[in-house]
């Protein structure tokens, strides 16, 4: 029981992140109707630029107060973000209303190698260490109850955490603020939106931002976990299917689905990988999407279109 209980523990955590990048696809989904692919290149690109801006400042200005140095290349690489969500919304989406959604699609693949190729023009191609002070030793819980206690990561612990109150952060601010609510407008209506005086161009780019911040926030995480190298994007595309079994308008089938898909393929791994084979991981998540492909397309959370004819 305890072995289960540890697995679940992971999972969940690991789906916690899962769904942090999710986010981002789903707020620019529900902002502009665009299914961003760039996502994953968004990760990689803020977590490059946090860690190249923490070994560039000391260097620069000669500070070596470490927490210092991780805040102003923090506020650097935030400033970075909203400089490409600014640039994608006046370069590309301006470009492309009232387009196909093919035509959205597509320019959001373009958006994506961009950022692969300029992050690694402009940072370089190694693989860079993120340190912000997160622990990195297990602890064992619950010894007094299961034999030998379980084994929890206390760097995965503090990274679900983070992620649990930037999705709270994130809910109250759709939910309490003006700015939120003609989000939650342009979603349920563009045109009607625009006859209220809801700018169209100015939604899109605090909603790029938004993203943009999420997607800083989830490359810390990962880089701190794993490095900042251009495996990552290919780790943030696991939010792909995350999104297809939450579904694509719901913020909070982001954060279920997640946690669906964290859990499931670590039970599965651990359970099934014996009979199976390993790299169960791998495919699971896709595997599940599919099934909700065929069964539910609009996700456990989505909203169901109905067409009349």
């Amino acid at each position: 029981m305890g072995f289960f209980i540890e697995a679940t523990f992971g999972g969940l955590m690991a789906g916690m992140l899962y769904s942090l990048v999710a986010l981002g696809f789903v707020l620019i989904f529900k902002a502009s109707g665009v299914f961003n692919f760039a996502q994953g290149a968004m990760v990689l690109f803020a977590a490059l630029a946090m860690a190249r801006f923490a070994d560039w400042l000391p260097q620069l200005s000669g500070i070596d107060n470490k927490f210092l140095v991780n805040l102003l290349a923090f506020v650097g690489a935030v400033a970075v973000m909203v400089l490409v969500a600014w640039l994608v919304e006046r370069l590309v989406l301006g470009k492309l209303v009232n387009q196909e959604g093919v035509a959205l699609l597509m320019a959001t693949l373009g958006v994506t190698y961009f950022l692969d190729g300029f992050g690694q023009t402009v940072f370089g191609s190694d693989i860079y260490k993120i340190d912000v002070g997160m622990p990195k030793d297990p602890m064992f819980l619950l010894d007094d109850i299961f034999q030998g206690g379980i084994l929890v990561n206390q760097e995965d612990l503090v990274a679900a955490l983070l992620a649990a109150a930037l999705v709270a952060s994130l809910t109250a601010f759709f939910q309490y603020t003006s700015t939120g609510r003609a989000l939650r407008a342009v979603a349920d209506d563009h045109q009607a939106a625009q006859s209220i005086g809801i700018p169209l161009d100015r939604i899109w780019v605090i909603v790029w931002s938004v993203a943009g911040f999420v997607a800083l926030v989830a490359g810390i995480i990962w880089g701190s976990k794993l490095g900042v190298q251009f495996s990552l994007s290919l780790v943030a595309l696991k939010a792909l299917p995350v999104v297809i079994l939450g579904g694509l308008t719901s913020v909070p089938g982001a954060i279920v689905g997640g946690l669906i898909i964290g859990v499931g393929e670590k039970l599965s791994e651990v359970y099934l990988g014996p009979f199976l084979g390993g790299g169960i991981e791998i495919w699971f998540a896709y595997v599940l999407a599919l099934f909700f492909l065929l069964m539910r397309p609009q996700g456990l959370f989505g909203e169901k279109i109905i067409d009349r004819v």
